[in-house]
Formats: structure tokens, C-alpha cells, sequence
């Protein structure tokens, strides 16, 4: 296996082992980034729920470790303006890393296809300098198609992870919004 990953770096041209270097620092990155944000925004949803079951069993405020707390310190003047710039400022903070994993959703699949590209160039390059056959435009154009399917590979995990993470945001607006319709229905 080693002598494997040692061959193909040989062969391989040297733009096409810096697509796949980019695109294994753009999978860890999008990694990251959902781990990071899925476990937060779990966590905020939880606080949330919590805050939103204990409005509905009959409390008059939002509890201290919820999100609308913030903007319920003032006092008993509620307003929809006011739920409403909560609601836009938890949207924001919710849906932060979704552009960085929609921009690399889209355009790894373009960054494997720039590595392929050169590697085919490069394979044919090699078979006009010598007399080539089948079997070395069959080896060039294989090893070639290595970082094409790397970038669809990462770009399958990023498009997902920012699926997955979008609802978790939507989720979370819901509940606050609810939150805020429930106080907003106490103040009539």
C-alpha cells in the first residue's frame, strides 16, 4: 500500500499532488467546521427548548439562559420589532460557517478537475516523447481521475454537512420564534 501512494507520487505532476494537498486541508477544514457548529448549535437548541417548555407551562419571563433574554432585560415592553431583531440576530449567529461550507461545496469538484486536467496533459505530454500504448494512456488517465474524484469526495461531505447544519439553523429560529409568539400572546 505504501509503495502504492510512493508510485503514484512519482508519477504524479506536481500540480496534481497540490489539488489533492488543497483539497485534503479543505476536508479537514469542513470537518471541523460541522463538528464545531453541529455540537453548538445542539446545544443552543437544548437551551432553547428548555427556555420554550418553561414558557408554556406558564412562566411570564424568558428564563435567564435563553437566547431572548438578552433582549427582554429592558422590561415588560415587548414588541414584534423587538422579537424580530432577535430572531434576524439568532439567524446570524446560527448559520455562521454555512458560506465557507457552500463555497467549498461548490467549487471542489472544479479544483479536481483543474488536478485531472494537468495529469492528463502531462500523460500525454509523456506519450509524445515516447512511443506510447494503450496501457500508458490507460495508467495516466486513471491516476488523473484520482483528484477529480477527490474533489467530488469532498464536495459530497461539505454539501451535506451544510444541509445537515442549515436545518439545525432553521430549527433554531423556530424556536425562538415560538418563544417570542408566546410572549408576545402573554402581553395581550
Amino acid at each position: 500500500m505504501i509503495q502504492t501512494f510512493a508510485d503514484y507520487y512519482d508519477k504524479s505532476h506536481p500540480v496534481t499532488l497540490f489539488v489533492l494537498l488543497v483539497l485534503s486541508l479543505y476536508f479537514i477544514a469542513i470537518n471541523w467546521v460541522f463538528f464545531y457548529r453541529f455540537f453548538s448549535l445542539n446545544d443552543w437548541i437544548s437551551t432553547e427548548n428548555r427556555s420554550l417548555e418553561a414558557l408554556l407551562t406558564g412562566s411570564n419571563q424568558v428564563p435567564d439562559y435563553a437566547y431572548l433574554s438578552h433582549f427582554t432585560k429592558s422590561g415588560g415592553n415587548f414588541s414584534k420589532a423587538l422579537f424580530d431583531l432577535a430572531s434576524y440576530a439568532s439567524t446570524k449567529q446560527a448559520t455562521k460557517g454555512l458560506t465557507f461550507l457552500s463555497v467549498v461545496a461548490s467549487t471542489t469538484p472544479f479544483i479536481g478537475l483543474f488536478g485531472t486536467v494537468v495529469s492528463i496533459l502531462d500523460t500525454f505530454d509523456h506519450i509524445g516523447q515516447a512511443s506510447g500504448t494503450m496501457s500508458i494512456i490507460a495508467a495516466g488517465v486513471s491516476d488523473a481521475l484520482v483528484a477529480t474524484a477527490s474533489g467530488i469526495f469532498v464536495a459530497i461531505f461539505a454539501y451535506t454537512y451544510h444541509q445537515i447544519l442549515k436545518r439545525k439553523a432553521y430549527e433554531l429560529s423556530g424556536l425562538i420564534r415560538m418563544q417570542s409568539d408566546s410572549l408576545l400572546s402573554k402581553e395581550v
